[in-house]
């Protein structure tokens, strides 16, 4: 349903090192870097940028879910953001009122957004 989506960043580097780093263990990269922007993706097409702050109005924080391959996956999302600094909104585990098997952390970034690492299987 969603093409991409991208998000604007109070300081492009410290957002950058970090979204590079959680990132890395869910298998995406940076495949696009425009200095002012970039974009993330598992291939050639970036799903999610992040681009230098440019509206004066205050931010938002959203929610993001990236999809993980599996719950190790999750584990090292976690400990990525963990050793960044930033933090943890829920730590690992199953969430059963979604169903059976969503396994998910919940971490903010470095703008204060709520990202979230999950994983579908058992």
């Amino acid at each position: 349903m969603i093409d991409h989506i991208g998000i604007q960043a109070e300081n492009l580097a410290a957002s950058a090192g970090f979204y590079d780093r959680v990132l890395a263990p869910l298998g995406q990269r940076r495949v696009m870097d425009f200095g002012e922007a970039i974009g993330y993706g598992s291939g050639d097409h970036p799903d999610f940028w992040i681009g230098r702050r440019e509206d004066q109005i205050p931010n938002r924080p959203i929610h993001l879910a990236f999809v993980a391959p599996d719950r190790d996956a999750v584990l090292a999302f976690g400990a990525a953001a963990e050793a960044e600094g930033m933090e943890i909104l829920h730590a690992p585990r199953v969430w059963p009122e979604y169903h059976d098997n969503y396994f998910a952390v919940f971490v903010r970034d470095p703008d204060g957004n709520n990202v979230e690492a999950v994983c579908h299987h058992p």
